[in-house]
């Protein structure tokens, strides 16, 4: 019997698989595809948030090794601003990594950490009790496990065989994307970019680095049939009809066709059945944040569920992952429902983007929709207390190194100022630091595995 089974072994599960590892936790991934995905490269980007928690981990040199990193600025709906100075992390810049890589990096992580992962085992069905969830394989072998984890996309299993809604909006408007050469020179695609920008924000050709253009086109004319795969000679199409040349596009990378379809699941558990990811919401790739989004998921989930199997949880804690974790993904869907229509032709959603173009000029504004993207500045709901309360605390330094590389354990830490607390009693699963050094405008914190979020000793989240 395994503590718990994951279905899916993309970012967000083998995340999870890694977390309950460092716990101890006996943890079975189930990936339904047979081998890694290696022909579908696209250039994804790890946040600031994203970034930090692989700090945390000490996985951040395995990243910045396969990534190139890149300014912040003009995430929000590509309005193109520079982001403010002094944004609140020692990680101020995106990691544009390709998604195979991403998935290797965490797979081999949880792998070495202990994980077993079964490639080609899709979940056919399960049965809950009280004791725990009985899986059914597409083959009929049956497992046992304490509880199931529901990783596997936004058309999961899982989260239909549990019967949990998915409302939302169907797709309306699907895009084309892709990373290609091009034959036309820079300086005549700058131009004609520019020119067409002026009128159509969805549209983009830009470079991406090693010679290769990102190109972003309306789908609308292509085939309808959406499980098709786009093809070069559809973006080229899709190009001269735009900008009446196909700038002589090549040799491309990856091509792909997604929707605006946004959806989000009404509850993230039932019982000893839980779901992260994009089996709990799905939303546009605008600002680029669904694959953060699902790692972040499985930070908070990990050490809660570890907790669980372990006994020594509040009866209360594991439900905290829905309480907490639903609301973000709430503010992507709505933020990013705002940016597919800040991309709109029309003169109404135009005339809001010139605006906010405007009003992004104040720090605060800007500082704001960047804190939003990259999830710094989310905050929990712990209630009334100290500003610090309920939010991540950003790498400090300390008398003997920084504070990230003293969570690599995925333990809950008491950072003391004040060289008077005692962990005794819960040494088990916190450390302690007592430094006087300490960047702190409080005395002391305690922060949570995952979320360097401060709670009252002051108390933290992840």
């Amino acid at each position: 019997m395994f503590d718990v089974i994951i279905a899916g072994c993309g970012p967000t599960g083998a995340t999870l698989a890694a977390e309950l590892r460092l716990h101890d936790v006996q943890v079975l991934v189930l990936e339904k595809e047979p081998e890694p995905v290696s022909s579908f490269v696209r250039i994804v980007s790890l946040h600031i948030r994203s970034i930090e928690l692989m700090a945390m981990r000490g996985l951040l040199d395995r990243f910045l090794e396969r990534g190139r990193q890149r300014p912040v600025g003009g995430v929000f709906a590509a309005i193109p601003k520079p982001a403010p100075e002094g944004l609140d992390s020692a990680y101020t810049y995106l990691l544009g990594i390709p998604q195979p890589v991403i998935d290797r990096l965490l797979e081999a992580r949880a792998i070495e950490l202990g994980a077993q992962v079964r490639r080609g085992c899709a979940v056919a069905g399960f049965e809950q009790d009280d004791e725990g969830v009985t899986v059914e394989l597409a083959d009929g072998e049956r497992l046992r496990s304490r509880y199931l984890v529901g990783c596997d996309g936004g058309r999961s299993t899982v989260r239909k065989l549990l019967g949990v809604g998915f409302p939302g909006e169907p797709s309306r408007t699907d895009t084309l994307m892709g990373e290609m050469g091009v034959g036309a020179p820079q300086e005549e695609i700058a131009a004609k970019v520019a020119e067409i920008r002026e009128t159509n924000h969805v549209f983009s050709l830009g470079p991406f680095g090693d010679e290769v253009y990102r190109v972003v086109v309306p789908a609308e004319g292509v085939s309808e049939d959406r499980a098709e795969p786009p093809t070069l000679e559809d973006f080229k199409q899709q190009l001269r009809a735009i900008a009446g040349t196909d700038f002589g596009v090549h040799s491309p990378r990856w091509l792909s066709r997604f929707g605006d379809a946004t959806r989000l699941a009404e509850r993230y558990r039932v019982g000893r059945v839980l779901l992260a990811g994009d089996a709990a919401h799905i939303h546009p790739p605008a600002g680029g944040q669904g694959l953060n989004l699902g790692v972040q998921d499985a930070f908070n989930l990990g050490w809660k569920l570890a907790a669980q199997i372990r006994g020594w949880a509040p009866e209360t804690l594991l439900d905290t992952y829905e309480t907490e974790r639903r609301p973000v993904a709430e503010d992507v869907l709505n933020n990013t429902r705002a940016q597919v229509l800040l991309g709109s032709a029309e003169p109404g959603p135009r005339a809001v983007r010139r605006l906010l173009t405007e009003l992004m000029d104040f720090d605060e504004v800007n500082r704001h929709l960047i804190e939003k993207i990259t999830a710094i500045g989310i905050r929990y709901d712990f209630g009334a207390g100290p500003d610090l309360l309920g939010r991540r605390l950003r790498d400090i330094d300390l008398k003997q190194g920084h504070l990230y590389d003293r969570l690599h354990r995925g333990r809950g830490l008491v950072l003391d100022r004040t060289e008077r607390l005692s962990i005794e009693g819960w040494s088990d699963r916190v450390d302690l630091i007592a430094d006087p050094t300490a960047a702190l405008d409080v005395p002391a914190v305690l922060l949570r595995p995952t979320d360097t979020s401060p709670g009252s000793v002051s108390i933290s989240r992840t």
